[in-house]
């Protein structure tokens, strides 16, 4: 006796009968729903801020392939354990873990962004005046610009290269030493190795995934979303103004 039924045979014959017969329309439809993914992939990057690369359809197929590296390197950049434990450090204090634990981030290599959180309107306003406050109260070391590392997509602060205790790092990334990122919050801070380890064990940030392009310790900072978050924030970008200029303030 056949353990095979022949009217499920007969279906199966007709199903790869329907296939061969559209097997255009469905190569058709895979391409078509591909390339609209691409498309809407494409335009919500951009929406982000493009991180310094050009927001065009070249810049981004250049970050895709910065993607298949990162992917297969597989190196974690939530793990603190590259940075130094020695050296200065120029937080005030040690800072608390972060309530909540990480936020969830684009899949992008750059820009490198997290997905959009809730913030209080005072704490947004106090953000987005932040490096405008630094450099209004400490106009004697530091400059106020759009930041040249994001493609003047957000505003910056700048070490004065004239500083006679200017450390002789924060020229690699060209004297840039924080900025903030209006698409959802986030920043970038250049820390010492030492400072920029402690963010990211207290869950407040992680590594840059392109090492080749910026120090070590250059780290995303996750958004605030109250004004407390905002306070803590701002004594990171203290700690990166003392890093960078050797004067801490």
């Amino acid at each position: 006796m056949s353990l095979v039924n022949p009217k499920l045979t007969e279906s199966f014959k007709k199903l790869e009968e329907i296939a061969r017969e559209h097997r255009l329309l469905i190569a058709l439809g895979g391409s078509v729903a591909l390339t609209l993914w691409i498309v809407r992939d494409f335009l919500r990057w951009r929406s982000f801020g493009t991180g310094g690369t050009p927001p065009t359809v070249r810049g981004y197929l250049r970050i895709r392939k910065f993607w298949f590296f990162r992917f297969f390197k597989r190196d974690d950049l939530r793990d603190a354990s590259p940075l130094s434990t020695e050296g200065p450090t120029y937080l005030d204090k040690p800072i608390p873990r972060r309530e909540g634990g990480r936020p969830k981030l684009t899949h992008w290599i750059m820009p490198q962004r997290q997905m959009p959180d809730s913030i209080t309107p005072k704490a947004h306003e106090r953000l987005l005046q932040l490096m405008s406050f630094f450099a209004t109260n400490h106009s004697t070391i530091l400059s106020h610009a759009p930041s040249k590392t994001e493609g003047g997509t957000g505003p910056a602060i700048y070490a004065d290269p004239s500083l006679p205790t200017l450390n002789p790092a924060s020229a690699k990334i060209g004297y840039e030493m924080a900025h903030v990122h209006p698409a959802e919050n986030s920043l970038h801070v250049y820390l010492s190795p030492r400072d920029a380890r402690e963010v990211v064990e207290k869950e407040w940030g992680e590594r840059f995934p392109l090492g080749a392009i910026a120090p070590a310790s250059w780290v995303m900072v996750y958004a605030p979303r109250n004004e407390d978050e905002v306070d803590l924030v701002e004594r990171i970008v203290r700690a990166a103004v003392g890093w960078n200029t050797g004067v801490r303030i």
